[in-house]
C-alpha cells in the first residue's frame, strides 16, 4: 500500500492502475460493508443518514476509480482560492459593481494561466500587443491553454 502516497506527480494512467489495484478492493469493502449495516439501523438514526447520503452518490464518489486524472482532494482549488479570501478586505472598494466585476475577470485570467503553467505577466503581455490583430474566429487561440508567445524570451 505504501505505493500508493504521492500519487500526485504520476501521470493519470499510472494513477488509475494504482488505484484499481489498491483503493479499488477497499472502496468495494467499504460499500459492501455500508449496505449490509445499514440494514440494521433506523432509518432515523444520524449513520444511517450519512451513509444513504453517501450510498445515494456512489458512482460520483466512486468516480476517481474510473479517471485518474480526477483529484481525490481539493487542496489545489483551496490554495488557489486562498490569495482571494486573503485579500477580500482589500477588494471591497473597487470603486462600483462593474468594477468588481472587472477585477473579478482579471483574477480569473490570472488564475486560468497559473494552472495552465503560463506565466501571467508575460501572457497577458504579449495577448494585449496580439489581440487588436487577432480574427474574432481566432480570439481563444490567445487563451492560456492554447496561448504560443511570439517571442522566445516569453517562453522562458
Amino acid at each position: 500500500m505504501a505505493e500508493i502516497h504521492g500519487v500526485n506527480g504520476l501521470s493519470a494512467d499510472r494513477r488509475l492502475e494504482l488505484r484499481r489495484q489498491h483503493a479499488a478492493p477497499l472502496v468495494e469493502a467499504l460499500e459492501d460493508w455500508m449496505r449490509a449495516n445499514r440494514a440494521t439501523l433506523s432509518r432515523h438514526n444520524d449513520i444511517a443518514k450519512a451513509m444513504d447520503y453517501m450510498l445515494k452518490r456512489w458512482p460520483a464518489f466512486t468516480r476517481f476509480l474510473e479517471d485518474g486524472r480526477i483529484c481525490l482532494t481539493n487542496n489545489a482549488a483551496e490554495r488557489a482560492l486562498r490569495c482571494v479570501a486573503v485579500g477580500r478586505r482589500n477588494w471591497t472598494f473597487c470603486g462600483s459593481d462593474r468594477g468588481g466585476e472587472r477585477a473579478a475577470a482579471i483574477y480569473t485570467l490570472i488564475a486560468t494561466a497559473k494552472l495552465n503553467d503560463v506565466d501571467p505577466e508575460a501572457w497577458l503581455a504579449d495577448v494585449l500587443r496580439r489581440i487588436n490583430d487577432q480574427p474574432i474566429s481566432k480570439l481563444d487561440a490567445l487563451l492560456p491553454g492554447n496561448w504560443k508567445p511570439r517571442s522566445a524570451k516569453l517562453a522562458a
